[in-house]
């Protein structure tokens, strides 16, 4: 959305109902909008400061048999993943589907190498695998909806 109309949103949807501003109140009641904008604000960040950091596999961090760990949690797009591994040992892949099923890396994913990568979930499916040869296939890979 565009910042103009993304104003003229706020303005129609939040301001004017709670009678902040009409045409006679020039600086008093553009000093009142920018305030209301600023709490939207405030209520936005709020909101994206709620988002939870998981860190992949517990304690035993991004290992083999994985695949299993998301089950009966719930993610939320924003929160962030920690990906904990030797560097020498693992990595990380961002894939699509076919990527996660097939457990092969498709041209242009990106690649994870630090040890201790952290990545934000997206809305929708998120796939990861390791993709050092065997790793995927025996287990070391998730595939997490993100709400």
């Amino acid at each position: 959305m565009h910042t103009k109309t993304f104003g003229i949103h706020i303005y129609y949807s939040l301001i004017k109902p709670l009678g902040v501003i009409n045409n006679n109140m020039g600086a008093v009641g553009r000093g009142s909008a920018m305030m209301v904008v600023a709490l939207v604000l405030c209520f936005m960040v709020v909101e994206m400061a709620d988002a939870a950091t998981y860190t992949v596999g517990g304690a035993s961090g991004w290992t083999f048999n994985t695949v299993g760990w998301p089950r009966g949690k719930r993610f939320r797009a924003g929160d962030t993943l920690v990906f904990n591994y030797s560097p020498g040992a693992h990595n990380v892949v961002a894939v699509n589907k076919g990527g996660y099923d097939s457990c092969r890396t498709p041209r242009g994913a990106k690649v994870y190498r630090s040890g201790k990568d952290q990545i934000r979930l997206v809305r929708g499916q998120n796939y990861f695998i390791c993709n050092f040869v065997g790793h995927c296939e025996s287990g070391m890979k998730i595939a997490i909806n993100a709400a």
